[in-house]
């Protein structure tokens, strides 16, 4: 994963491993990874997506890219044969050229996608492809609770901007990307995850993701209270089933590119 705050826990992103991990082979599987002899993995996280990568090209040469030494190091203790390195996705100089870039919901955390993609892109061989999945679910109630509780609260002013707004639609990258690749496919996907535990397994989900900016600007005693009344607002807003699980929808946005 890539963000400017601080380190993110691998312990707490891999508590819903299989759920993260669905996509990415849903994406390696679009991209054709099994033809890939030179790979990266940008925003590899603690290895999860490293390993399905690997599972799909036992033979390539791959390497792991990560903002986060917790992360690299979870990755390095995961897959200790793979070369992994700290470094951050908006500054990563490497030239390539590579048969895949994989980038497993990394990239909606790194700014000027403008720019960003069609550097990426440029960094392929001639047939390579760019595979990259994100979440597009800045309106769901998850992530439209968190902006109301920061927003509504004493820790407002320390808040602002913590929030992940950028976002683009699907034609939009197909039109940035085209002109540079032979071929893009763009689709959205919406899984619907049983998350066992209740509300609170809701916020265990996004303690690994969407809420880390707005908890790590915040002290140990505000942290309970924010948490507390974005708790309040998800169980108006989701239904926990009869044994105690709850449905996440979660979509999610694909682009293959093929230089």
């Amino acid at each position: 994963m890539t963000t400017s705050s601080a380190d993110w826990q691998a312990r707490q992103y891999t508590l819903f491993e299989e759920e993260r991990t669905r996509p990415v082979r849903d994406l390696l599987n679009a991209a054709q990874a099994a033809t890939a002899r030179t790979a990266v993995d940008l925003g590899c996280g603690p290895g999860n997506s490293t390993e399905t990568l690997l599972a799909y090209a036992p033979d390539a040469s791959v390497l792991g890219v990560d903002n986060s030494g917790d992360m690299i190091a979870a990755a390095r203790k995961r897959l200790p044969r793979i070369e992994f390195e700290l470094a951050d996705i908006s500054a990563w100089k490497a030239e390539g050229p590579y048969d895949l870039i994989l980038a497993n919901a990394s990239l909606q955390w790194v700014p000027d996608h403008e720019t960003l993609f069609p550097g990426l892109v440029a960094k392929l061989a001639e047939g390579g492809r760019l595979a990259v999945q994100m979440p597009d679910n800045l309106d769901e109630p998850a992530h439209r609770l968190m902006r109301e509780a920061a927003a509504d609260g004493p820790w407002r002013d320390k808040l602002k901007g913590a929030e992940r707004t950028a976002r683009y639609r699907a034609e939009w990258y197909y039109s940035l990307l085209k002109p540079q690749c032979a071929r893009v496919d763009v689709w959205r996907t919406t899984y619907h995850h049983p998350l066992e535990g209740g509300i609170d397994a809701i916020i265990e989900w996004f303690k690994g993701t969407g809420l880390r900016p707005f908890l790590a600007r915040l002290d140990a005693q505000e942290t309970p209270a924010f948490l507390e009344r974005y708790r309040a607002g998800l169980k108006s807003a989701y239904t926990v089933l009869g044994d105690g699980t709850v449905l996440l929808p979660f979509p999610r946005i694909f682009i293959v590119a093929t230089r």
